[in-house]
């Protein structure tokens, strides 16, 4: 029964493939294509490092962080951390070999061939794959003739994990207070996202957001490869963050969401898939020193996915003078705000509740994936309410609160509750314990944020809000101290006793609850029908 879904989830996919039906792909948050309302298209200069603070209550010659000067507490510490324990050998790791690409977020047989000056089926046949549609992040492939050389990364720590992921230590920090203080260029962009025209502390907000990552690291990106932050006139170009391809984001939305992602991508993959290094350009190969943490590793593979980027300038940006100065110089030392550990020993999973009404059957679509794009844990799963419709078509469905809480965010498709623990109530902060996110909730009925909800309240109607969906559904995923949690890992997703797991491939798992088996499909039929 467990491989029933499996095979006719394969027959679905060979069938979009004969047909060419762009509809079939799973639906999952992505970043929508966005519209800019500023003109974004002249070619500028490299980083701004460190940065050069023009606010009229700022002193640009002053040691003191501009987090300080604008009267926010700044905590004292001195000093770097030590090397973490060794996560492996190097042995090997400083030879030069031929033909070894380790595969990126986004990568296809197909522009891996395009890179090598190869062919799809030379990489098939050369590699042995079976199935040339799944290749997997951090995933070793041989390519013909070329040499690349493998060096190790820098043991210097950059950010602490807690200030990589939106965690405990950004509790209070107001982003758009700050942005305003220094009157930069982010202060006056707008641009339109999903039909709203957004100004730029809105657009970091809403990235923090649905990346769970720290809007500092996010402000101290952005002003070191630009000097948004502090320059009202910066250079302007379309890459902006340094991203250019043959789909290139535009736009802050769109750049800014890639650099998100690779943060996540570099830490979540580093500490969950065993990613250990990244290509750096056509000919080296990195290997992450074995002695950093894990938020080093997403800054350490951001940095080295930037255009033009070589090993001699991906050093200096990973070292003490490059994105590190520029975070110090702006709200004092990283590493003065890590909370550690972000997960503590004997953590537990809460029990769930399924997240539509009893009584009612929905259709589990998909297994454990990306809890937001393609770089978080695959900490999501999808579920879609019953219609005989496919598509994105407005529905009466309901999704209900899987757990009591207070709903701390509520738009752009997204509601999130800050749980309750036991007998504590929720602190109205995401950030710290358990949260849930519910994305995809339409518009229309949607719960307002600061409303306490118990099991079962109506959070709004499922749909293709926010993100990218080609299907009406629900995405659920959860977070600890702002950390995506895997539904595939040491703790799965327990939604009225149905547990998650994977099936070594994204979008694909199963939901198990005693001797009961569903597996997700693109389908509404008994093999992934799970009923309230």
């Amino acid at each position: 029964m467990g491989r029933q879904p499996a095979t006719a989830h394969t027959r679905l996919l060979l069938l979009c493939l004969l047909l060419g039906l762009a509809a079939c792909v799973r639906p999952g948050p992505r970043p929508p294509a966005t519209t800019e309302t500023a003109t974004e298209t002249t070619p500028g200069s490299g980083p701004v490092n460190p940065p050069s603070p023009t606010g009229d209550a700022i002193d640009a010659t002053s040691a003191e962080p501009v987090a300080a000067q604008l009267g926010t507490p700044v905590p004292d510490y001195d000093g770097q951390p030590t090397p973490d324990a060794p996560r492996y050998e190097m042995a090997g790791d400083t030879e030069s070999t031929v033909g070894t690409h380790v595969v990126a977020a986004g990568e296809t047989l197909g522009t891996i061939a395009q890179r090598y000056n190869t062919t799809v089926a030379a990489l098939i046949e050369l590699n042995g794959l079976t199935n040339p549609d799944v290749i997997n992040v951090g995933q070793q492939l041989q390519v013909p003739g070329v040499e690349i050389q493998r060096v190790v990364g820098p043991e210097f720590k950059i950010v602490p994990d807690s200030e990589l992921v939106y965690g405990p230590g950004a509790a209070g920090f107001d982003l758009r207070a700050f942005a305003t203080a220094l009157s930069g260029r982010l202060l006056s962009y707008q641009e339109e996202v999903e039909g709203q025209t957004l100004d730029g502390p809105a657009i970091v907000q809403l990235l923090a957001d649905r990346y769970s990552v720290n809007p500092r690291l996010l402000l101290a990106v952005l002003e070191y490869k630009t000097g948004w932050l502090t320059n009202a006139q910066p250079p302007e170009r379309a890459n902006l963050l340094g991203y250019v391809g043959a789909t290139m984001p535009t736009g802050l939305y769109g750049q800014l969401s890639w650099a998100a992602n690779l943060l996540n991508l570099g830490f979540y993959g580093r500490n969950e898939g065993g990613l250990r290094g990244f290509n750096l350009g056509e000919t080296t190969q990195v290997t992450f020193a074995p002695t950093i943490n894990d938020g080093t590793a997403g800054v350490q593979r951001f940095l080295g996915a930037v255009e033009g980027v070589t090993y001699e300038s991906w050093q200096r940006d990973a070292g003490p003078d490059g994105l590190y100065a520029t975070f110090v110089s702006l709200f004092g030392n990283p590493f003065g705000y890590a909370h550690e550990p972000l997960l503590p020993a004997g953590l537990a999973a809460p029990a769930l509740t399924l997240p539509w009404p009893e009584g009612e059957t929905w259709y589990f679509t998909g297994g454990p994936h990306g809890a937001w794009n393609s770089g978080s844990a695959w900490g999501a799963l999808d579920f879609v309410p019953p219609s005989d419709v496919a598509g994105c078509v407005q529905t009466d469905a309901w999704v209900t609160a899987p757990a009591a809480g207070v709903v701390v965010r509520s738009g752009h498709g997204a509601v999130v509750i800050d749980m309750d623990s036991g007998d504590e109530a929720a602190d109205g902060y995401a950030g710290t314990g358990w949260a849930i996110t519910a994305m995809h909730l339409e518009t229309r009925d949607r719960i307002a944020n600061g409303t306490r909800v118990t099991v079962g309240d109506r959070l709004g109607h499922p749909s293709c809000e926010g993100g990218f969906s080609d299907g009406t559904h629900v995405h659920l995923t959860r977070s600890y101290s702002g950390r995506w949690i895997s539904a595939d890992g040491d703790m799965p997703f327990d939604l009225s006793g149905w547990v998650s797991s994977g099936a070594g491939a994204e979008y694909d798992g199963y939901l198990t609850r005693g001797e009961a088996v569903r597996g997700a499909c693109v389908c509404r039929e008994d093999v992934n029908a799970i009923s309230h």
